[in-house]
């Protein structure tokens, strides 16, 4: 029987290159003799109903062309159906598609993946009845998010990069609670992020010691500290090495539940939902297709 493949595409992601990506992935998947249908997601709400759709009419595996964005949408619809997950990059961040080990840039190479159809299931992070991928993040970060969301000028990567200018002006210590499997911590910090995977923001590894594959969240927290060394912390993101710092805590947690006044959690970079918010690892809760180089490609082949 020919294996179908349902390609969803966000138009807008890539500067608006992902329609193009999507015709190159679509015939490279037909060429390797797949039955492709293609959808595109006008607005959040048509491409959630169009994914269910498919999935409930049997799919084999959803596509999705796009960012971090357009992927944790359709994780909304395939985790816990046996409709596996694939990701061509076109976004911004593409933490998903790293961790799935998909090269960024070479669309006929991510649609020989898709072909080659090696499986693996991986953890999701699930908060009420919204699944996530990646990292939920709050305080420092997701005030630099909220005010640059706010604003209308400067376009661009300019514009978040104002954003964090302006708020580190307004730097202050945010008082958390945070909820552990075996305990309870009440103190002031600056960043709380609960990673199911290690990395956010395009490949800064916060909780670089985090598995998509243990049935457990990484909870890294940056305790309150200054302007400079919340500065000096940035450049050590993408190595992972700001967990040696005096100020970063590791904790280690199946479910994690985060308190603090007037924050709000995003996750896969979208926007979630104010705190109070609890988080539950939900074990191998999706299967995906991953690459050679993905951690995941070591684990036992999906069922």
């Amino acid at each position: 029987m020919t294996r179908t493949v349902t390609v969803l595409t966000n138009p807008a992601a890539g500067n608006g290159r992902a329609p193009a990506i999507t015709a190159t992935v679509t015939a490279r998947l037909r060429e390797r003799g797949l039955d492709v249908t293609t959808i595109e997601g006008r607005t959040q709400g048509d491409a959630l109903d169009s994914v269910k759709r498919v999935v409930r009419t049997g799919t084999d595996t959803v596509v999705v062309v796009g960012g971090d964005g357009i992927v944790n949408l359709a994780l909304q619809a395939v985790a816990t159906t046996s409709t596996a997950l694939a990701v061509v990059p076109a976004g911004t961040g593409n933490d998903l598609a790293r961790l799935l080990g998909v090269p960024q840039g070479d669309p006929v190479a991510a649609a020989d993946i898709v072909a080659r159809d090696d499986k693996r299931t991986m953890d999701l992070g699930r908060a009420g009845d919204r699944w996530f991928g990646t990292v939920m993040s709050s305080g420092f970060d997701s005030l630099v998010t909220e005010r640059a969301n706010r604003m209308r000028w400067p376009r661009g990567p300019l514009r978040y990069n104002l954003a964090m200018v302006l708020e580190l002006t307004r730097l202050h210590p945010i008082p958390y609670s945070i909820e552990l499997d075996d305990a309870t911590i009440d103190l002031e910090a600056t960043l709380v992020t609960v990673g199911n995977g290690p990395t956010y923001g395009g490949g800064m590894a916060i909780c670089p010691d985090a598995r998509v594959d243990d049935g457990l969240l990484d909870v890294t927290v940056v305790r309150a500290s200054s302007r400079t060394r919340l500065v000096r912390l940035s450049p050590t993101l993408y190595k992972g090495t700001h967990v040696d710092l005096p100020e970063v805590d590791t904790y280690r947690s199946k479910r994690v539940s985060l308190s603090a006044p007037s924050m709000v959690a995003y996750a896969d970079g979208e926007r979630f939902r104010p705190l109070p918010i609890r988080i539950e690892a939900v074990p191998r809760a999706l299967t995906v297709i991953v690459g050679e180089t993905s951690p995941l490609h070591r684990c036992t082949t999906a069922s």
